[in-house]
């Protein structure tokens, strides 16, 4: 699957129209409801906080949740994404010593760090059920995302964590 420039640009305005009207918790919700709606082969889309050495899962969509509410750095291929502060593209988690199991139906994913000044903030992480779901186009369209979302992920720091269940 890829992310054509004819569709990349529309939804990377649809992005800027989504943050100019909410912010923090609430618009990475709106960005992870929209790339999943939008995209077939982002069947769940996440963002993560860095926070210390722990990610902390801020808004996600998808059919189910995860139970990857909080990530060690030191784990998993968003640990790797953070500690190495680039995107890895894994075609197949079953050959992946990293991968930590969210979905039975996860074959790939991709995870793309969020950035402010240079330093990881959060991440963006899509599970896809298919092998070899991702390539350079989804690549170059998320980090542009990511860009764009930093502001958020700030933000959703200084928010009150969301209440249980």
């Amino acid at each position: 699957m890829s992310v054509p420039e004819k569709r990349a640009v529309p939804s990377l305005l649809h992005i800027d129209s989504i943050l100019s009207h909410l912010q923090g918790r609430a618009a990475l919700a709106e960005v992870c409801r929209f790339l999943q709606a939008e995209f077939a082969h982002y069947p769940w889309v996440g963002v993560y906080r860095l926070e210390g050495a722990t990610l902390v899962l801020e808004a996600w969509q998808g059919a189910e949740a995860t139970e990857h509410t909080r990530i060690p750095v030191a784990r998993g291929i968003c640990g790797q994404a953070a500690r190495e502060n680039r995107t890895v593209i894994v075609d197949d988690v079953t050959a992946s010593p990293e991968y930590l199991a969210c979905f039975l139906s996860t074959r790939s994913e991709i995870v793309v760090p969020v950035r402010d000044g240079g330093a990881v903030v959060g991440e963006i992480d899509i599970d896809g059920t298919k092998l070899k779901a991702f390539d350079a186009s989804d690549r170059t369209f998320l980090e542009r995302v990511a860009a764009k979302i930093a502001p958020a992920v700030r933000t959703a720091a200084s928010e009150p964590p969301p209440p249980p269940g």
